[in-house]
């Protein structure tokens, strides 16, 4: 493996699917900030990890591809400690 998560978009999409009770073909590709945190606390979970997001990253992520460019950016980062 190469240190790249195995996180695609469509688990993404799943996640918000569970969030919003929709089947994941209905499910929007804009973000708002209750699914951001929702995201970002399903990741955390899936990958035992704290995503260490700063403010800028966080203001940047609108859209589910937005998230996956991030999320996988930091998920591939080093682990500080």
């Amino acid at each position: 493996m190469s240190g790249q998560p195995d996180l695609g978009r469509a688990d993404l999409v799943s996640m918000l699917a569970e969030l919003t009770a929709k089947p994941a073909d209905q499910v929007p590709d804009r973000l708002g900030s209750m699914e951001l945190a929702w995201l970002v606390h399903m990741v955390e979970q899936r990958y035992d990890r704290r995503l260490d997001l700063s403010d800028d990253e966080l203001a940047g992520i609108r859209t589910v591809d937005d998230a996956l460019a991030v999320f996988r950016g930091s998920l591939t980062a080093p682990a500080d400690g």
